[in-house]
């Protein structure tokens, strides 16, 4: 991953750490930590991405989630959409960014938006 680690603030602590276990396992990211009613989520015991307390209001953000196929990008836009979210970008190809970009964007129970994308041009 690109970014070390990023935060984001949510309102309800029981329901973001449901959604979110169930739409990363899609991309084999999965919750590593629970400290100071932080959650922290990632991959090989490295937590990347965490949330907690809306003890300072920020504005609603985008988080980018790296997948390794395309299949995972349409996992994981399933399950956001089944687990509550709302669309922002169906799966597909996104040319404008490179002719490989293929994500999916939802919004998540917050307001932020959040994504998965794969670079790759195949499932190779």
């Amino acid at each position: 991953m690109i970014i070390d680690h990023i935060g984001i603030a949510i309102a309800d602590y029981d329901r973001s750490k449901k959604f979110y276990q169930g739409v990363l396992a899609t991309l084999g990211i999965e919750l590593v930590v629970e400290v100071q009613g932080w959650a922290g989520f990632g991959k090989q015991g490295k937590a990347e991405f965490w949330f907690g307390p809306d003890d300072i209001k920020q504005q609603p953000m985008h988080i980018a989630f790296a997948a390794e196929t395309r299949e995972q990008v349409d996992a994981f836009y399933q399950a956001a959409i089944a687990a509550g979210a709302t669309d922002n970008g169906k799966p597909g190809v996104r040319e404008i960014y490179h002719p490989h970009y293929y994500g999916a964007f939802v919004i998540d129970m917050d307001g932020h938006n959040i994504e998965a994308v794969c670079h790759r041009s195949d499932n190779a």
